[in-house]
C-alpha cells in the first residue's frame, strides 16, 4: 500500500508523480522560505543529489502553519527555492500538517514517534520524515536535526540498503 496519495498535487499545481515516489526512500520535509531553519535547503538538495541514483528523493511540502513563515504563492516559493539553493527535488502545493485540515499525508507520518518515543504534531518547519520504498515510515527528526547529520544519513543508508 501507498503512503503518498495519487491525488497530491505538485507546486506547480500539477499532479505529482506519486508512482516514482512510491519506488523510493522518500525524506518529507516540511519547508519555509523565512525560517531560521531555511538553510536547511542546502542540506536537503545535497542528500537528493548525493543518494538519487539509488533510489532516494527528498520531498519537500511547503507550509505556512508555523509563524506565518511560507507566506508566497507557488511560483514564489519555486523561485526563492531554486535561485538561493538550486533545489531540484520534488515539492507538493502548500500543505497543512497540523489540525483540523491537515493533509492525509501528514495524518499518516505524524503517527511515526521520534527518537524520544514522542508522536503526534509536527513541531515547526523542517521536521523530517524517512519513508521506505515499500511505504512504511522508518523514522522521524525534528526540525533542528541537521538533514546531514550522522544519524540521518545512517536511516537513509539503511533504508537504501
Amino acid at each position: 500500500m501507498s503512503l503518498f496519495p495519487p491525488d497530491l498535487t505538485a507546486l506547480d499545481g500539477t499532479p505529482l508523480d506519486t508512482a516514482d515516489l512510491n519506488g523510493r526512500a522518500v525524506l518529507v520535509v516540511n519547508v519555509a522560505s523565512r525560517c531560521g531553519l531555511t538553510p536547511q535547503y542546502e542540506g536537503l538538495e545535497r542528500l537528493h543529489a548525493r543518494y538519487a541514483e539509488r533510489g532516494f528523493a527528498v520531498l519537500g511540502a511547503p507550509c505556512n502553519q508555523f509563524g506565518e513563515q511560507e507566506p508566497g504563492s507557488a511560483e514564489e516559493i519555486a523561485t526563492f527555492c531554486s535561485t538561493t539553493y538550486g533545489t531540484t527535488f520534488p515539492m507538493t502545493a502548500k500543505l497543512e500538517v497540523n489540525g483540523d485540515d491537515r493533509h492525509p499525508l501528514y495524518r499518516e507520518l505524524t503517527q511515526t514517534p521520534d527518537a524520544e518515543g514522542a508522536a503526534g504534531d509536527v513541531q515547526w518547519n523542517f521536521e523530517k520524515f524517512l519513508v521506505a520504498p515499500g511505504g512504511e515510515v522508518l523514522a522521524r527528526f525534528r526540525p533542528t536535526t541537521d538533514p546531514e547529520s550522522d544519524e540521518v544519513v545512517a536511516a537513509i543508508e539503511r533504508a537504501l540498503a
